[in-house]
C-alpha cells in the first residue's frame, strides 16, 4: 500500500454551517440553508458531497467556491459515456518505459509509480487536503464507472494492479454533481452526503445577480430577477440557469436598458434562452412574463 503525501489545506474549515454559508458568500456563492449544512457535514466527516439538480443551478460552481474559500486546488474530472481508468485515473508512460528498456535498464519495473501518468483521480489522492475533487455529471458515465468509484468513496483510495493500493495521506474533498439523465446507483449514494440544489427563486436572484454584478441598477436587477422566474414556470425543454440570468442582466444593462419590457426583453434573448422551441414558447408568453405595469 502506498501512503500519498496530502499536503494541508491552507484555510481551515468553518466551525458551523452557518459559518461556512457566510464564507461561501465572501468568495461569491450563495449557499441556500441545506446545501450549506450538507457541505459543513461533508467538510467535518470527511464524506464526498453528491449534489443533484438541473443544469445551471451552481452545482459545479460550489466546487469553484469551496477551491476558493479553502485554498485548495480544484481537480476537475468531466464525465462522459465511455469514460474508463485511463482518462479518470492513469495511465502509463509508455515513451519513458520503452527508452528504459532501450538504455539497457531492463531490470528495472518499468511498470512502477514513478512511469505513470496521473489522471485527476490520482491526482486528488496524490494532492490530499490540497485539493477538491470535482466529479462533474456522474450521471453521464456508465454503470461500470460507477462501481469503480466505490473504492475511491469509500476510502479515498484506488487499485492499481501492477502498483497496489494508493491512498491518500489525508482525504481531498470531493464533490460529485448529477443533472439526473438518468438515476444513479445506491452504491454510490450511500457513500455520499447529499442536497438537492434548485433554481433560485426570485429573491435569492437578484441577491445573486447584485452579488455578481454590482454595476446593474437595482431596479433592473430586481425586474430581470422576476421576469426569469415566471420563465421558468413556462413549459420549456431547457429551464435558464443561474448564469442565463446574469447573461441577461448584463446584456440588458450593455443596451442601456434601465427599465425591462418586451422590446428590450425580445432583442436580449439570446443571452437567457438558448433553445430555440423555448425561445418561441417566452416569446409567445412575453404578456405573461413581462408585466403591462413595466411597459
Amino acid at each position: 500500500m502506498i501512503d500519498t503525501l496530502g499536503s494541508a489545506a491552507q484555510v481551515g474549515a468553518p466551525a458551523c454551517a452557518a459559518q461556512l454559508q457566510a464564507s461561501l458568500r465572501s468568495v461569491d456563492y450563495l449557499a441556500g440553508d441545506d446545501l450549506a449544512m450538507a457541505a459543513f457535514l461533508a467538510l467535518k466527516l470527511n464524506r464526498p458531497l453528491l449534489l443533484e439538480g438541473e443544469n445551471g443551478v451552481g452545482k459545479t460552481e460550489i466546487a469553484h467556491a469551496f477551491a476558493s474559500l479553502l485554498g485548495r486546488e480544484l481537480i476537475r474530472l468531466q464525465c462522459y459515456e465511455g469514460i474508463d481508468v485511463s482518462q479518470a485515473l492513469y495511465d502509463w508512460h509508455y515513451p519513458r518505459q520503452l527508452l528504459a528498456v532501450r538504455e539497457g535498464q531492463g531490470h528495472r519495473d518499468v511498470f512502477s509509480q514513478e512511469f505513470l501518468i496521473a489522471r485527476p483521480l490520482l491526482r486528488a489522492l496524490e494532492k490530499g487536503d490540497g485539493a477538491v475533487l470535482l466529479i462533474d455529471e456522474l450521471d453521464r458515465a456508465d454503470d461500470e464507472f460507477e462501481a469503480f468509484l466505490l473504492e475511491l468513496l469509500s476510502d479515498f483510495a484506488v487499485t492499481i494492479p501492477e502498483v497496489g493500493l494508493v491512498r491518500a495521506a489525508r482525504p481531498p474533498m470531493v464533490i460529485l454533481t448529477s443533472n439526473r439523465t438518468r438515476e444513479l446507483h445506491n452504491a454510490v449514494r450511500r457513500r455520499c452526503l447529499y442536497s438537492w440544489v434548485d433554481h433560485p427563486d426570485a429573491e435569492r436572484e437578484l441577491e445573486i445577480i447584485k452579488l455578481r454584478a454590482p454595476d446593474i441598477p437595482h431596479s433592473l436587477a430586481m425586474e430581470v430577477s422576476g421576469a426569469v422566474a415566471r420563465i421558468r414556470g413556462l413549459d420549456l425543454v431547457h429551464r435558464p440557469g443561474v448564469g442565463e440570468a446574469l447573461d441577461w442582466a448584463s446584456a440588458l444593462h450593455m443596451l442601456g436598458v434601465m427599465s425591462l419590457d418586451r422590446e428590450s426583453a425580445k432583442a436580449a434573448m439570446a443571452a437567457l434562452v438558448k433553445d430555440v422551441d423555448d425561445q418561441r414558447t417566452v416569446l409567445a408568453h412575453l404578456d405573461d412574463v413581462i408585466p403591462v405595469a413595466q411597459d
